[in-house]
This record gives C-alpha cells, structure tokens and sequence, in this order.
C-alpha cells in the first residue's frame, strides 16, 4: 500500500479545513444561548424553537421545496430527451444550433440569464411568481442533466438496445426495458444536480420571484443584509445536516446496487 507522503497529509489536511472548518463553527453557533453570534453564551437549542416558528422561513422553505422538486422534474425528462437526440439522432439539419442552445446557460452568467427570462415572462404577460421560478430553473437546470445523461449515452453499449429490438421489442420498449435502466444513475444524478441547483439558486430567483414565491436564499440573503441572526444560523445547520443525510444515503444505495450487480454477474 502506498504511503501519503507528508505534504499531500498537510495539503489535504488544509484543504478539508478550509472547506468544513466554516460550516462546523457555524453548526457549533447555532446552538448559542447569547443573540449575538459572535459571542458565546452557553449551550441552548431555543433558536431552532424559534426557527420553526417562524412563519417566514417556513413558508420560503415550502416554496424552495416545491420549485427544486418540480423544476428538477422537468427538467430532468427534457434533459434526457435532449441528450438522447443529441447522441442517438444521428446528423440533422440544425444540430449545431440546437447543441449550442442547449449547453449556452451553463457558461451564461445567471444575471443574463434572469434578466432574459424576466423580459420574456414580461413581453409575454406572465405574472411572476411560483410558475416563473419553475420555468426560469427548469431552464437552467436542463442544461445540466442533457450534459450528465449525454456523457453516459454515448459509452452506452447499443448492441444491447439492438439485441432487444431483433427480440421483437419495439423501440419504445426497448429503450424503456434496457437503455433506461442502464443510464439511470445519470439520470438520477441529473436529478440531484437540478434539485441543488434549485435550492442554491439566488440570482435568477430574485429577477423571476414575485410578491408571494420568496424563495429560502432569497429570504435568507434579505435578512443576512440586517444583520446575522441565530435563526439564520439553526437553518443552515438543518440544511447541513440534511444534505449529509442525503449524500450518505446515496452513496450507500449506489454501492449496495454496484456490490448486487457484481455478485449477479458472477454468478452467472
């Protein structure tokens, strides 16, 4: 076994200090007794109390949560479907242009990206709120799943997609019966990779957003400007600690299904 040689130990060590190190000091805060959050004043858990019952936050995180499930929904079938034109659709007229629309967002800064969105709800009569956020982050998002679910299709092994349609499988059920379920860790990863991108997402938020869709970052950049609460402090920790959950649940149902197919394939 190799050994770690003493500056990729210190390097590495630095590295995951400076990455963690803020969100562990803010985890610790979050259960300060003092409202000053820079002064210590003894354990308590009241400003998580407090936290829930605040009608603000909870309402911001019920409107975060239902745009990053929707928009992520969404935009994963579109992304799929664009990604399998792309690899499987062969040479088309327009392809250039489509493949250029499809992967311009992921280099487009998001304030030209909410602003474009904000004058197209506007020229069209779109009220703003929660149908605006879900288009503006379907749009966006999209971009990176059709990227995730391409880079997969294209080392995708099609004999087998052909070895069910010489089965009398229509293509549908073809591509339902094997390819589907082949490419559905990129799928599934394109999901999670819209839902975050929802619920971290800020500047495109803030140009589509109307009176009565605020979402949680907004909310959240909105009272950090008056002053850091400890309120703001116990909902970081929660998000924290769910998006550990989450991670770790993943990376355990992903190896359990590696570890499964690799004990079928032995045994056949």
């Amino acid at each position: 076994m190799r050994k770690i040689s003493w500056f990729n130990a210190t390097s590495l060590t630095l590295g995951f200090a400076f990455l963690y190190m803020p969100m562990v000091i803010l985890v610790i805060y979050s259960f300060n007794e003092s409202k000053l959050v820079t002064v210590w004043a003894g354990f308590s858990t009241k400003w998580y109390g407090e936290l829930f019952r605040n009608e603000a936050f909870l309402d911001a995180a019920w409107v975060t949560l239902r745009v990053a499930i929707v928009s992520s929904t969404l935009a994963t079938i579109l992304g799929t479907a664009a990604a399998y034109v792309l690899v499987r659709g062969g040479k088309f007229f327009g392809k250039t242009l489509f493949s250029g629309m499809i992967y311009a967002p992921l280099v487009m800064p998001d304030v030209i990206l909410g602003l474009s969105l904000l004058l197209l709800f506007i020229s069209v009569g779109l009220d703003r709120g929660l149908l605006t956020i879900i288009l503006a982050h379907t749009t966006f998002s999209m971009c990176y799943v059709a990227v995730v679910v391409s880079s997969r299709l294209v080392s995708f092994d099609r004999s087998l997609e052909e070895a069910a349609l010489d089965l009398g499988c229509t293509a549908w059920d073809a591509f339902r019966s094997v390819t589907l379920p082949i490419i559905a860790p990129a799928v599934i990863s394109g999901w999670l990779l819209g839902f975050t991108l929802s619920l971290d997402d800020l500047v495109i938020a803030s140009f589509t957003s109307g009176p009565s869709s605020t979402t949680l970052p907004i909310k959240i950049f909105s009272a950090v400007r008056l002053g850091v609460s400890p309120e703001i402090n116990a909902l970081s920790s929660i998000l924290i600690g769910l998006v550990t959950i989450g991670v770790i649940s993943f990376s355990i149902t992903t190896k359990r299904a590696a570890v499964r197919r690799i004990r079928e394939e032995n045994a056949t």
